[in-house]
């Protein structure tokens, strides 16, 4: 049996940098507050009428692409995460498909929010290992500046979540070479509302009305304590599944790359598993959290930085809205 393995890595972020003096004049905030809280002190958000979900992801495509030496033609299939599509159907895939003139393969988008790359990932994984397809582009991009309330009464979740896309090309290599050794999801939605978009949604009697706009109903809304609370539990629970179903010590990790959802979430993880700053991957501080990119901007920034080398053994984790959470062990 064939496995997967990453053959190249790239990601897009806007131009429009946000600081935290910027959204202080936006609401009821200063530097101090957000960073004590998330860690963040600047994050990018996308220009209306310049960025797209489509644009980015097509950016990041392109640099996974050259660093993969892959060309276009040679992918059979794209696994695209996203909450944010540019439209409401289709997905996002077959826009990204277009744009690169891609061959007539199919185009897969999931909705697993912060947990979607991994979600992502794994699927992919699955194709190549049965021998369905052999190179797959798996994406992972988000606007969500545009679904924040920007109020004092929404600084809780504005001042966390940005704008930007990441690529991996996953291609299939024999069993005994370095690559993806095992991912693990799960879910639990009865937490489902403590961290969710509510509206436009398909069950009203329609989909979008000025009673929506008016409520605030059309805006992120999040439950910071609790899942802070269940984040720091299903983290560190998804990541000993990986290490104990592979037989491995954390001590093996080399690199540790958590979701960026929160600084003080991914320094807790680091303290309870006892690993140095140099085996913990965190950008959050100029990124943001921008959900299922996260950690493929994450990636390709560590390569690019030198510090993810071939043979190197990385955890991948998330958690998230669903409540979502998984987990992926690879060697790079």
């Amino acid at each position: 049996m064939k496995k997967s393995r990453i053959l190249g890595v790239g990601h897009y972020v806007p131009e429009r940098v946000v600081t935290n003096e910027d959204l202080a004049g936006m609401m009821d905030t200063n530097n101090q507050w957000i960073v004590e809280r998330t860690g963040i002190y600047s994050r990018h958000w996308f220009t209306p009428g310049v960025d797209t979900i489509t644009s980015m992801s097509k950016a990041a495509t392109i640099k996974a692409l050259e660093r993969a030496n892959v060309t276009a033609e040679e992918i059979d299939f794209i696994v695209f995460a996203t909450i944010t599509p540019d439209y409401f159907i289709p997905g996002n895939g077959v826009l990204l498909q277009r744009e690169l003139n891609f061959r007539e393969i199919g185009a897969l988008d999931i909705r697993n929010a912060c947990s979607g790359f991994i979600y992502a990932l794994s699927i992919a994984d699955q194709f190549i290992k049965t021998g369905m397809y052999k190179k797959i582009l798996v994406v992972g991009a988000e606007i969500q500046s545009s679904a924040l309330d920007k109020s004092d009464e929404g600084r809780s979740s504005s001042v966390i979540f940005a704008d930007g896309a990441g690529a991996v090309v996953l291609g299939a290599v024999e069993s005994d070479q370095p690559g993806i050794l095992s991912t693990h999801l799960h879910s639990e939605g009865k937490y489902a509302e403590e961290l969710y978009c509510k509206d436009p949604g398909s069950s009203r009697e329609v989909r979008l009305s000025p009673e929506m706009l008016e409520s605030g109903s059309t805006f992120l809304r999040m439950n910071g304590n609790a899942v802070f609370k269940h984040a720091v539990v299903r983290f560190m629970e998804v990541i000993q599944e990986a290490l104990k179903h592979n037989q491995l010590d954390k001590s093996a990790i080399d690199l540790l790359v958590p979701h960026q959802a929160n600084l003080r979430i991914s320094q807790y993880i680091q303290q309870k598993l006892e690993l140095p700053d140099e085996k913990v991957f965190n950008n959050i501080m100029h990124m943001g959290n921008t959900t299922a990119a996260t950690i493929p901007i994450a990636l390709s920034e560590a390569w690019e930085q030198g510090k993810i080398k071939e043979g190197d053994l990385i955890c991948l984790a998330a958690f998230g809205s669903g409540f979502t959470w998984a987990s992926a062990l690879l060697n790079w």
